[in-house]
């Protein structure tokens, strides 16, 4: 079905790309920084050299596609062009005048304490800590909740550039080891290490090759998952197939390790394993999408050696929150678009004798702890984070009042405890760490940032408008007290629409930059996100896919009509699906934004299933070797609907040279077609950060400073200015 032609570039060819990407690296941008239309017209392309030689075949159509060279990451034609690009952008970007203002402001607003919840193992509290402008968060126990905290690891130490990251972390049942995987440079492969708790030292372990894995403690060891090893020049790119379970016991060599499963005959299904809190039952989860999981256990106190099946397809989502002596406690939308939580005893797993404990609600459940013997469950009301006690058997005790509309999270605390921690956060209301007593039902503020943001300053209101189809969606939009809706504020709109993620309010440090300088932050909960359960999802899926560009463009329209904004300072802004969603909506609607701001996104949605994951994302796109899927992927395929002789929006494409979630070749091959093809006076520009990836893990400088760059561009292209506060 697929025919690629001709994989060498000719000689020619290269030479004459060198030579344009040393001209361009070379051109002096302007002589008139202060005005933005100088600046723009003057801007010089790297001219990407477009090879008619690669193209595919999809049913009988021949789909061209030029830039195809830029997927080998490691050639030196790509790494020659992402030179040239990244010092065609930072030349722009340096001339913008308040950039360095920008910078400054987001460093001091910055550097303020966070932490997360504390954990609680073996009467020893945990918790990451940031003091600030730390590149990572460092890991530090407290004997006693208030006494001075020791550290127990401190990432900041694994490389001078702050790129290296803890990734994933576990705490062995008696508290005598802490597991971790570090990240390299923000790539998902993880290497995992092992710190003895009691003498604070590194054991001689390391665990590598593991991806999209949980580390679960059993005995002196943990279950994870792996892939093969790769060669490292394939390993940033090169599909992931053939997911194993292993179990590694500590003190051994990782060549040791006990296989203890692989699915030789299905090699993209993904498999991860869990342990419930007394280490009795072993889970296991195989996936082959991001939308639905087989479900199996293992009861390792009977030294079981097969796991038994519970559910065998991946049509609904199953997650084990632990058990109850023989019985399994899950969480799943089986009959329950918006979720339900059921009891599935481990003698007689069959779905004729599963009980329900919490049944489904029209809120969504998103997620289940049992803290104290009581059931702590956390749900979407209309967007936003609501928190109900129940007993263990699925009887409503009570409402955990929270502070206003906002999101919880990281909820922390033992079966058996007599208190639990979460986190609570808004759009103004930066995120702050709560303990709550069980037994009496009360909330006290645990740990409060300090920091030069007043929140009381600002305002969030929820509204309602209607799609395109009639379908009402929901939009945050946060701005100052005061704010006059005249249609000249700056506004940045935010939406994501995929993989049943919800987007909920939270505190973003660089977006107080533009709420102190007047402008106006919307967050549109677009379908195909969790907000609304399932039903929600799947009516953003497949080749329903436009209705999530849609609600998203009815949002802007909205903005417009309202007087909060106008198409000349209305920016648009998505990461990863969200740079899809961006991706799409400046090529179908270029009038309506003046900024664009697609993020690490999914922009070549024909060959997206080649590369590491992709192939894993089908359920929420489908793929280009299915026909009719193949009709609406290329109807809205962002790389495939640039149009030439059209103006499109002032663009600013960030990705990174490790990100193997979505590679950066779709940002590449989108850029120099938008370069290519985009007529007027507006920029496309594209910002390659390196030793980074698709955003994990990403130090704390590298944040500070693509944040300034994004919002120094968004602002200038508006036309506005930036005074420090």
């Amino acid at each position: 079905m697929f025919y690629k032609v001709n994989q060498k570039i000719k000689t020619i060819g290269f030479f004459l790309i060198i030579l344009t990407f040393t001209i361009a690296s070379c051109e002096n941008l302007t002589t008139d920084s202060n005005n933005k239309d100088v600046v723009n017209k003057n801007l010089k392309y790297p001219n990407s050299l477009r090879d008619s030689s690669y193209r595919d075949d999809f049913f009988g159509k021949t789909i061209y596609d030029p830039y195809q060279y830029l997927e080998s990451s490691s050639s030196k034609i790509t790494k020659d062009w992402v030179a040239a690009q990244n010092n065609l952008t930072y030349s722009y970007l340096d001339k913008i005048p308040f950039r360095g203002k920008i910078i400054d402001r987001l460093e001091k607003l910055w550097n303020y304490e966070k932490f997360s919840s504390p954990k609680k193992v073996m009467n020893k509290y945990y918790y990451f800590k940031n003091n600030g402008l730390q590149n990572q968060n460092v890991l530090y126990v407290e004997e006693t909740l208030g006494e001075t905290p020791k550290v127990v690891l401190d990432p900041n130490l694994f490389s001078k550039d702050g790129t290296r990251s803890v990734a994933i972390h576990s705490f062995s049942n008696d508290g005598k080891y802490l597991a971790y995987g570090v990240a390299n440079g923000g790539s998902d492969w993880r290497s995992i290490y092992i710190q003895n708790l009691e003498t604070n030292q590194k054991t001689n372990d390391a665990v590598k090759w593991v991806k999209f894995s949980n580390i679960a403690w059993y005995k002196n060891g943990f279950f994870y998952s792996r892939y093969p090893a790769t060669k490292d020049e394939e390993k940033l790119s090169k599909k992931n197939e053939f997911h194993q379970i292993f179990y590694h016991e500590v003190g051994t060599e990782q060549d040791e390790d006990e296989l203890v499963f692989a699915d030789r005959r299905h090699p993209k299904r993904n498999f991860n394993t869990k342990t419930t809190s007394d280490e009795r039952f072993l889970i296991l989860s195989g996936m082959e999408s991001t939308s639905g999981n087989a479900l199996y256990f293992k009861d390792l106190s009977k030294g079981e050696l097969d796991f038994t099946p519970i559910v065998n397809t991946f049509e609904h989502d199953y997650s084990v929150v632990d058990n109850l002596e023989d019985n399994l406690v899950v969480l799943t939308n089986h009959k329950a678009p918006n979720n339900r939580l059921i009891l599935i005893n481990t003698s007689k797993p069959q779905p004729d004798f599963w009980q329900e404990i919490i049944p489904e609600s029209e809120h969504v459940l998103k997620e289940v702890k049992i803290i104290g013997n009581k059931i702590i469950a956390s749900y979407i009301n209309n967007a936003s984070s609501q928190i109900k006690i129940f007993s263990t058997k699925g009887e409503y005790e009570s409402d955990i009042k929270l502070p206003s509309i906002g999101t919880v999270s990281d909820i922390t605390g033992e079966k058996d405890a007599s208190e639990m921690f979460f986190s609570f956060t808004s759009f103004t209301r930066p995120t702050t760490i709560y303990r709550y007593d069980v037994a009496s039902r009360s909330t006290q503020i645990y740990k409060k940032p300090n920091l030069d943001f007043e929140p009381e300053d600002y305002e969030t209101k929820q509204i309602v408008y209607k799609s395109y189809d009639g379908t009402k969606i929901p939009m945050f939009i946060t701005y100052k007290k005061g704010t006059k809706l005249t249609g000249d504020n700056p506004t940045l709109l935010y939406g994501y629409g995929g993989f049943n993620i919800s987007i909920l309010p939270s505190f973003k440090v660089d977006k107080t930059i533009l709420l102190e300088s007047g402008g106006i932050y919307a967050v549109a909960n677009i379908r195909g996100g969790g907000e609304f359960g399932k039903r929600w999802h799947k009516s953003g899926t497949l080749d329903k896919k436009q209705n999530v560009f849609n609600d998203f463009q009815s949002a802007a329209e909205y903005l417009i009509e309202k007087k909060y904004t106008s198409s000349e300072k209305l920016a648009i802004e998505g990461r990863s699906n969200g740079g899809l969603l961006v991706g799409a909506c400046l090529t179908q609607r270029p009038d309506l934004y003046k900024v664009a701001l697609p993020a690490v996104g999914v922009l070549d949605m024909l060959r997206y299933h080649k590369f590491t994951i992709g192939w894993a994302w089908a359920s929420d796109y489908g793929t280009s070797e299915e026909p009719e899927q193949f009709d609406y992927l290329y109807a809205y395929s962002p790389l495939h609907n640039v149009v030439p002789k059209t103006s499109y929006p002032a663009t600013l494409i960030t990705t990174a040279d490790h990100d193997d979630r979505v590679v950066p070749a779709h940002s590449y091959k989108f850029a120099a077609e938008l370069q290519h093809k985009n007529i007027g006076d507006n920029p496309t520009l594209i910002r390659i950060d390196t030793s980074a990836g698709h955003g994990a893990g990403k130090p704390t400088v590298k944040r500070i400073e693509e944040a300034a760059d994004i919002l120094s561009f968004m602002l200038y292209n508006m036309g506005e200015e930036y005074s420090a506060k």
